[in-house]
């Protein structure tokens, strides 16, 4: 049986995170402890014990998340069999890591850099982002770039659930439009910024440097990556689309059409939540989906 395995992003965090994980494994422990070293501060104590605002902050949400993901996909052991792997934007790095492209070490330093330089940028230039539920992908195309502000397609999340990123000028009349046009809803989401749009630019850049100068094998598997959701292989064509990947959309429908068009017959979500089992399920209602746990 093709196995897909799947990684979450930003947004199923929640407080207790990872917690039976430290305390019921020696192996997670000892990852935690060796991240809570490379990061400077203790996440656990957050991750555990934290509030949902001290969890929100990007800076955290995205080591938090990578680390629940890639210690429970190390303590699966040898039931963790990917035939290919693939993650929702932040996720892409805990699928590299667990398909042996990148080290722990070095998924962590990535991740946590990508956290600050996302944060500066949504700091110096208010955004936002919004849902549209219900009109396909092509009308939300069209309608945000009608829009003179900045206004993108950034999450194909699923038939019908397609997210917008941009300014704040331009996601308010790009969601007046859509309404008009026949959007079921158009939800405001509350992020800290215009995430997978050219307003990630400056941050795009300052990551760019760091994926360059780090090594990236090949990975054990084929990584669907999210900015044109194709596998990969091949290192360097890897790192390319990491670099694009901040300022691209996430290519998630399209992603895992081309995961059961190649043969996955079940997909493992690994990490906090359920989200990615409910938008494969959006994509096709006959995929076996299941999360993954330790025995």
């Amino acid at each position: 049986m093709k196995t897909a395995y799947i990684f979450p992003g930003q947004g199923a965090q929640f407080v207790g995170m990872g917690q039976d994980l430290y305390n019921l494994n020696d192996e997670a422990k000892a990852l935690f402890e060796k991240a809570n070293e490379i990061l400077g501060f203790r996440i656990t104590d957050i991750m555990f014990n934290g509030t949902d605002e001290d969890l929100k902050q990007t800076k955290v949400t995205q080591p938090a998340i990578f680390l629940h993901s890639v210690i429970l996909s190390r303590v699966l052991g040898d039931s963790f069999q990917p035939s290919m792997v693939a993650g929702h934007s932040l996720g892409e790095f805990s699928a590299l890591v667990s398909a042996g492209a990148l080290s722990f070490e070095d998924g962590l330093k990535l991740v946590s850099q990508r956290a600050n330089a996302m944060q500066k940028a949504c700091e110096a230039q208010p955004s936002t982002m919004a849902a549209i539920l219900g009109l396909d992908d092509e009308t939300v195309e069209k309608i945000c770039a009608q829009v003179e502000e900045v206004v993108v397609a950034a999450n194909y999340n699923c038939p019908g659930q397609l997210v917008i990123s941009g300014s704040m000028e331009g996601v308010d009349k790009a969601c007046a439009l859509l309404t008009e046009a026949g959007a079921k809803r158009a939800l405001k989401l509350n992020v800290g910024g215009a995430f997978h749009s050219p307003l990630m630019e400056p941050a795009k850049l300052e990551l760019q440097a760091a994926i360059e100068a780090t090594a990236i094998n090949a990975p054990v598997c084929p990584v669907y990556q999210n900015v044109d959701a194709k596998p990969y292989t091949d290192p360097v064509a890897i790192k390319k689309n990491l670099i694009a990947q901040l300022t691209g959309a996430v290519r998630w429908t399209q992603t895992v059409q081309h995961m059961l068009a190649d043969g996955a017959e079940a997909f493992v979500e690994v990490g906090p939540g359920n989200v990615l089992q409910g938008l494969v399920k959006k994509v096709d209602r006959a995929a076996q989906t299941s999360a993954a746990v330790v025995a």
